[in-house]
């Protein structure tokens, strides 16, 4: 089985390395020593621990409940109303998110250029949430 060290782990976690040594000290992931001293985590366990980190992430942030949990919050830089239908757009860093919907939802959520929105991600759907 591999094994992952504190530096390994932490890019895979998307946290500082410091973040995962206190996390290994504080016993919220096992850790054991390899034959030169350096503390590895089998991939099992660091992969049950990025679930139960992924899980607990938007727990606290003022971030809505939802189950789409790949979010790119980003400024509206386009909105086309159409009779039913409706495209918004959306920059979330270097990324342009694309999403169509209907054009009741965009009035109800009051899209406009300019205003911060969330795009969430799930399969192929693209979710707007207004923050």
């Amino acid at each position: 089985m591999q094994s992952y060290t504190i530096g390994q782990a932490a890019r895979l976690l998307g946290v500082s390395p410091d973040t995962a040594r206190r996390w290994a000290d504080a016993g919220r992931v096992v850790t054991h020593r390899d034959e030169g001293g350096r503390r590895l985590i089998d991939g099992r366990d660091l992969a049950a621990f990025s679930v139960e980190v992924g899980q607990g992430a938007h727990l606290d942030d003022g971030e809505p409940y939802t189950s789409a949990r790949n979010a790119f919050p980003g400024i509206v830089t386009a909105v086309e109303l159409g009779d039913v239908a409706a495209q918004v757009e959306i920059q979330a860093g270097s990324h342009r998110l694309v999403s169509l919907l209907t054009r009741e939802a965009v009035e109800e959520l009051g899209l406009e250029v300019g205003m911060q929105a969330t795009a969430r991600v799930k399969s192929t759907s693209v979710h707007i949430d207004r923050t």
